[in-house]
């Protein structure tokens, strides 16, 4: 019992490690996504791109941002490597992208 223990205790944590980064990852995702549309909801009530990136730091720390027109909406481009385990180890970039309509309230 104790040898089979011994060898199935790696590869338990191994998979737990892996789900712990996965939902880190998430997490991280949600948070780009939730400062994104903020980014540009402050873009489309008229407020300046110093203030827009401001929030979005704020929000998310150092992340790439980029704006554009998509239409009638104003859209935040945002993208970070990947802030935890296996994902930051081999690189992964995490985009996020919010729009909202110009001239808003």
């Amino acid at each position: 019992m104790t040898a089979e223990f011994a060898a199935l205790m790696p590869a338990v944590l191994l998979i737990l490690a892996c789900c712990l980064a996965a939902v880190t990852v998430i997490g991280q995702q949600v948070r780009m996504t939730d400062a994104a549309a903020d980014g540009a909801r402050t873009l489309a009530r008229g407020d300046g791109v110093d203030r827009a990136t401001a929030r979005v730091r704020q929000s998310v720390g150092d992340v790439a941002i980029g704006t554009d027109r998509d239409g009638d909406f104003i859209c935040v481009r945002l993208s970070a490597p990947a802030s935890f385990g296996p994902a930051a180890l081999i690189g992964v970039t995490i985009t996020a992208r919010g729009c909202a309509l110009a001239g808003g309230q």
